[in-house]
This record gives C-alpha cells, sequence and structure tokens, in this order.
C-alpha cells in the first residue's frame, strides 16, 4: 500500500484539482456536435479500459463471484448516480459557461456530508455548519446577476442551472454508494465495475458515428475528457491513499477556481472559441466565498478549537 507522504498527498490532488477544474472548459467544446450520452460513452469506455488494465497488471482486478444480491443493487445505484452525473454535467454545459457549472457542483460533497450525517449517522460539527452556510451565501453572490431570472423565469440559463444541481444531487447517491461499497472493494476496485456498467448502460443510447464530424479541436477536446476520467479520479484515488482525507477534500475545492482562471486565459488565446467568465466583482467574490465554505467543511474542525 502507499505511504503516507504529505508532499506527494498535495501534488495529486492539485493535479486532481487542476485537471477536474480543465474538464468542464473542454467538454464545452466537444459537445457543440457530440451528445452528452455519446461523450459520456467515450469516457466510460476510455476509463474501463485503462483502469482493467492497470489492475490487472497489478493483480488486484475484482472478483464478481462474491457479489451479494444486495451488494449487487448497490452498485447498480452507484452506477446509476455517477453516469446521472456525467450526463447532467454535460447537459448543463450547453446553456451555462463552465465557471458556473463547476461553481454549482460544490454542492455535491456539502450534501455528501449533511447526507452522511443522516445515513451513517456521522456527527454534523460547528466548523461544516459554518461551512454550508458560507457556500449557501456565496451562491447568491455568485448568481447576484441572474438571481431575478433564475427565480422568476423558466429561462435557457435557468435550464442548465437545474441541470448542474441534478448533476450534484445524483453524486451524491454515486458518494453514499461507494462508500458503502468500500467495506468489500477497494476503491480502484469499485470505480472499475461502475465503469463497466455505466458503459453498458449508455450503449443503447450512445452514437459513436458522431466522432466523425469533429474538427481536431474538437476532437482533442474529447481526448482530453476521456483521459480526465482516468488521470483524474486515479490521482484523486492516490492522493486519499498518501495523505488525509479532509485536507485532499480541502485542496480540490479548488477546482472552480482553476475553471475560471483557464477559461479567462484560453479567451485571450482563442477569443473565437472561448468565452471569459464575465463576472462582475459580487461574482468572484461568490466563488472564492463558495470554495472557502466548501474548504471550510473539509478542514475547519482544524481551525476552531473545541469547548474546554
Amino acid at each position: 500500500m502507499p505511504q503516507y507522504n504529505p508532499t506527494m498527498g498535495i501534488m495529486l490532488a492539485l493535479l486532481t484539482a487542476v485537471f477536474w477544474g480543465a474538464l468542464p472548459i473542454a467538454m464545452k467544446q466537444a459537445v457543440e456536435v457530440m451528445d452528452p450520452f455519446t461523450i459520456v460513452w467515450y469516457r466510460f469506455i476510455t476509463a474501463s479500459v485503462g483502469l482493467g488494465l492497470w489492475l490487472s497488471f497489478r493483480k488486484q482486478l475484482p472478483s464478481v463471484k462474491t457479489l451479494s444480491v444486495k451488494n449487487g443493487t448497490i452498485l447498480f445505484l452507484a452506477s446509476l448516480g455517477l453516469a446521472g452525473n456525467f450526463v447532467l454535467f454535460n447537459s448543463s454545459l450547453e446553456y451555462l459557461n463552465p465557471p458556473v457549472v463547476q461553481v454549482i457542483m460544490q454542492l455535491a460533497p456539502v450534501m455528501l456530508l449533511l447526507t452522511s450525517v443522516w445515513v451513517f449517522k456521522e456527527t454534523l460539527g460547528r466548523h461544516q455548519i459554518i461551512g454550508v452556510t458560507c457556500l449557501l451565501a456565496g451562491l447568491l453572490l455568485f448568481f447576484n446577476e441572474r438571481l431575478a431570472e433564475l427565480f422568476t423565469s423558466f429561462s435557457g440559463y435557468t435550464t442548465g442551472v437545474l441541470f448542474a444541481v441534478l448533476a450534484a444531487i445524483v453524486w451524491v447517491v454515486y458518494g453514499l454508494a461507494q462508500k458503502t461499497m468500500l467495506k468489500h472493494y477497494s476503491s480502484p476496485q469499485i470505480l472499475l465495475m461502475i465503469y463497466v456498467i455505466c458503459t453498458l448502460m449508455l450503449t443503447p443510447l450512445a452514437k459513436p458515428d458522431q466522432i466523425l464530424l469533429m474538427d481536431q479541436r474538437q476532437l482533442g477536446m474529447l481526448l482530453f475528457c476521456c483521459m480526465n476520467t482516468l488521470v483524474g479520479y486515479g490521482a484523486f484515488a492516490e492522493a486519499m491513499a498518501r495523505w488525509q482525507a479532509s485536507q485532499v477534500s480541502a485542496v480540490i475545492t479548488l477546482a472552480p477556481l482553476f475553471t475560471i482562471l483557464f477559461v479567462d486565459l484560453a479567451s485571450l488565446v482563442w477569443p473565437a472559441y472561448f468565452t471569459p467568465a464575465s463576472l462582475n466583482t459580487f461574482g468572484y467574490m461568490g466563488a472564492f466565498v463558495v470554495v472557502s465554505g466548501a474548504m471550510f467543511c473539509a478542514i475547519g474542525h482544524k481551525l476552531i478549537r473545541p469547548r474546554s
């Protein structure tokens, strides 16, 4: 097993944040000509093959012979959750800019935290209550220019926000199911089984020939999305094995800030293909507060001294 190594842990966690931050930007380009189901199908089949070869090389392929009906059902729910998250995430990018989607997705780990308190009877600390409050306040700041549109009309922007919120909700289903399965399999083994199930589920809905419609830019973005699944989740799993989970979680909350940075840089280099974040001062403040709130949920207990 990997040894505890904080330096390697923070580097892997930062790599995860960078890859996850860049993901919606690449997705936005690929979804121009390829539907969300097909993009996700390509991502899952690439991840299945890559992770399968890696686990086979390490002689750690999961055995399904001992899989009970109960655990099989949980595994299927996890697969539905992750597949739904990927498809809804992609669908939201048809209506929203990448930074908006990435900021909304910060709801996912916070909702997982709250549901874990209910399902697994975990304790909710003061720091987590403060973090959730900051996150919600940050979302109001982030959407300050579009609040009226969000709550008074059903526009394309509102549709995109709903897709992104639903993506965060179904990711919680995946997170809870995977957490339950960790009693029986390692995280990479669970991911491999989920990737394979998701690939099979999406095969009837996928249109692989859409790849022929892509130009070199869009094809490159699709390839990056496929590799992102392997590298991002792989780096995340390795970071968790080498560093404390709370600290890894805190670092990966930086992903939305990387998204805003990358999309602004890309709009300067390739203005014909990328649109800047276009946030006002309150919007940028809101993104920072959202990230800070999610980060405080993860490591706030180290900052708040317990009462004597």
